[in-house]
């Protein structure tokens, strides 16, 4: 197979599942509820188990504590840059430093990664996003909650948060990887069946992903001026420091393989976490119109990106 042929037989399927959500929309084949139950099943079952598969693959090293201690601290600094900007620029949106910070590593990254270079090299980006997954559910939800509740300091974080099925999903897979029971669990006569069920499980993902993705962009022309000023200073500051810390910090420092390189590229590249109007009051319509807008006009924006990314590195 040539170049050109994989390049199109890889980013190709992307568009047509995400397309295919559009037109699942617009022809009312399903529901919004039933869109709701998928999602649920994808966050809850598929996920967690590509999660786990990931991480009891993965060949632990010592340098991926500074991957995890490095993207903790860039999201940190990214949230505190937005609130920076916020005061600086005088912008009205009270939820703007929410968009500065975080990447939906979930419902984007993964399937974004796993449909370009294979569900068996997951292990790269879930080596990225586990500082930042650690991020979202302990800092930058809290710190949600709190404008959400208005609390002036941050609340303690919810049982359920700690006990999240992707939380869950990772610990597990480390759990065991670092017990050394990944060939005890494939080849034993009930893990092994097990082990082959979450397979099946994660093989839903990126489908189900893609059509979720599809289903749900609705952009707002009217609000595309603020959507488009925080798109634009995020890969402003993005797109050169991702280039940065891969010469510097991924490259040279820890010498890791560009599996890592392409990893870093496609989270840095994702649009804020898809939960934010989750955790919104419901009495803030033009803050969640506005939340809502930069998160699907973001989305578009990564997929153009990430093709273009893979058209110019289609190998790990």
């Amino acid at each position: 197979m040539d170049q050109t042929t994989l390049i199109i037989n890889r980013v190709l399927p992307v568009f047509l599942l995400i397309g295919l959500g559009a037109v699942v929309r617009r022809t009312g084949f399903l529901s919004e509820k039933t869109i709701d139950d998928l999602r649920k099943i994808v966050v809850n079952l598929a996920l967690p188990s590509v999660l786990l598969i990931s991480f009891l693959g993965i060949d632990l090293q010592p340098a991926y504590v500074l991957v995890f201690i490095a993207l903790f601290v860039l999201c940190t600094l990214l949230l505190l840059f937005g609130r920076f900007l916020k005061a600086r620029l005088n912008v009205q949106q009270g939820y703007f430093p929410f968009m500065m910070t975080g990447f939906e590593y979930g419902m984007l990254g993964v399937s974004l990664f796993g449909s370009a270079y294979g569900l068996e090299n997951l292990g790269y980006i879930a080596v990225m996003d586990l500082g930042h997954e650690l991020f979202i559910w302990f800092v930058f939800l809290a710190f949600l909650l709190m404008r959400r509740d208005g609390l002036r300091s941050p609340p303690a974080v919810d049982r359920r948060v700690r006990c999240s099925s992707v939380i869950l999903g990772i610990l597990a897979g480390l759990a065991l990887n670092l017990l050394g029971l990944r060939t005890v669990l494939y080849e034993g006569a009930v893990t092994g069946g097990i082990m082959a069920t979450l397979e099946f499980l994660s093989q839903l993902t990126i489908p189900l992903m893609l059509i979720i993705i599809g289903y749900s962009i609705r952009i707002d022309p009217s609000a595309l001026r603020s959507a488009g000023l925080v798109i634009g200073l995020r890969l402003a500051i993005l797109l050169p420091l991702i280039f940065v810390l891969n010469a510097i910090f991924i490259r040279g420092l820890l010498g890791l393989d560009r599996g890592f390189e392409a990893a870093l590229f496609t989270l840095l590249i994702l649009p804020p976490p898809y939960i934010v109007p989750l955790y919104m009051p419901p009495d803030v319509p033009d803050e969640r119109r506005y939340v809502n807008n930069v998160l699907m006009l973001y989305t578009v924006v990564s997929l153009v990106i990430f093709a273009g990314y893979f058209v110019m590195n289609p190998t790990l």
